[in-house]
């Protein structure tokens, strides 16, 4: 039970921060130059929603994404990945189509598509060999503020 227990810790730590550690660079850093913005529905703001999106929806993803018992064999793994990515997409869809999300300076559903699939793909890496996630989303991220013509002047 305690190897158990020592893995479900970390990945509700350490694995959970790169995740909302992630998402909480981009609101502070793009807070003047925003990809997308959530729109109130019983929440108050675009704040309030990311900050509950942060704490609620990325730990309890990360957790049974990673914390159960992932999948072995690459068949298993991708069905795994597919149905993560289709569930994080499907209701980004919804929220799109009913208004709760806006998509701003070149951002839309397809960008969110890409994004949403490398975000999966790069989870499990991070669990194994954290040090190669962070430079991937290094690479990653730099790519994308080159794409979307994001400069210096443009970060908070």
């Amino acid at each position: 039970m305690g190897g158990r227990l020592e893995k479900l810790e970390k990945v509700l730590s350490y694995d959970s921060f790169f995740m909302i550690g992630g998402d909480f660079l981009y609101n502070f850093l793009l807070y003047n130059k925003s990809m997308w913005l959530f729109h109130d529905t019983f929440l108050p703001n675009h704040t309030i929603i990311t900050i509950l999106e942060m704490v609620v929806t990325y730990s309890v993803t990360v957790l049974i994404y990673l914390g159960g018992k992932f999948p072995e064999g690459w068949k298993k793994r991708t069905v795994w990945f597919l149905f993560w990515s289709a569930i994080f997409l499907f209701i980004e869809y919804i929220n799109f189509e009913f208004g709760f999300i806006t998509y701003h300076n070149g951002w839309n559903y397809w960008w969110s598509v890409f994004f949403t699939v490398v975000i999966f793909i790069i989870l499990p890496i991070h669990h194994k060999k954290p040090l190669l996630a962070w430079l991937f989303s290094l690479i990653f991220i730099l790519s994308l503020l080159t794409v979307f013509d994001v400069k210096i002047s443009d970060l908070k």
